[in-house]
């Protein structure tokens, strides 16, 4: 969950900012835990793997477990794209960061005021000549909305996917997103429910969770991607930290296909 920027507005401590020192599991363990996922098909394939954080390039064997992940899992990247990116075009094919699916592989996060513009673009453009599936999206946070959208339209016409995401979280008193459950993330009360996901939420060192809220809140595992014994069951599990969820986790949005409606 480390990461070089410090956003006011990060949705990793909607509650708490304690998440950002964890131990990170080795490269050689990451690619023996997810190459377990090709026993997991689907009707479109493999269950594809998405590396994000915090910032996934921070982690010393990043390229390491790019490539030696099994070819026949997907891969996709979100970051804010803080390190060098000749050394990404010197060590990974672009083809390896590619899926099917109607956004970017490489899904790069504008914050305004923690990188300088010019850069990010010269980054962006340096991938997208490379071959790599770029495209660059920012929070739409009422602070930063007017700068955003110019930015929005300067880099369309530069050739470049700019997007905008909804801002999760609270700004000047108000609760800001569209919410499936609206006061389960209220930071008001607290009651017991009953709660599945529908994705494999894994910690920097392996350990796998329930949901956002109890990975970054550092809450107890349900089990740990090198355990030959744990299965995902899709079971509904009793909670009693709803009222305290993280937006990420209820906000309606679109899924894969970018059809909206999803939650996870």
């Amino acid at each position: 969950m480390a990461c070089p920027y410090h956003c006011d507005y990060c949705i990793n401590a909607f509650e708490s900012d304690q998440h950002r020192n964890w131990p990170m599991m080795p490269g050689a363990d990451w690619i023996r835990g997810l190459s377990r996922l090709t026993n997991l098909d689907r009707p479109d394939g493999l269950v594809p793997v998405t590396l994000q954080g915090g910032e996934p390039s921070v982690h010393p064997d990043f390229y390491e477990i790019i490539n030696g992940l099994p070819k026949q899992i997907r891969i996709d990247i979100l970051t804010n794209l803080c390190f060098d990116v000749g050394e990404m075009i010197r060590r990974v094919d672009p083809h390896r960061l590619r899926r099917e699916a109607p956004y970017a592989s490489i899904r790069v996060s504008y914050h305004p005021d923690q990188v300088d513009l010019e850069e990010l673009l010269a980054k962006t453009h340096r991938l997208l000549e490379a071959d790599f599936h770029v495209g660059i999206w920012a929070v739409g946070h009422p602070d930063w909305a007017d700068h955003i959208g110019a930015v929005q339209e300067r880099a369309r016409r530069e050739g470049i996917d700019f997007r905008i995401k909804e801002f999760l979280g609270t700004a000047h008193g108000k609760l800001y997103g569209t919410y499936k459950y609206p006061d389960a993330c209220s930071l008001q009360t607290t009651r017991q429910v009953l709660c599945r996901t529908t994705e494999l939420i894994l910690g920097p060192d392996g350990s796998v969770y329930r949901c956002h809220h109890d990975l970054y809140e550092q809450f107890e595992p349900v089990g740990h991607i090198l355990d030959p014994d744990f299965r995902m069951k899709g079971e509904f599990l009793p909670c009693d930290c709803y009222g305290h969820c993280n937006p990420c986790d209820i906000k309606i949005k679109t899924n894969r296909l970018q059809q909206f409606g999803h939650t996870s």
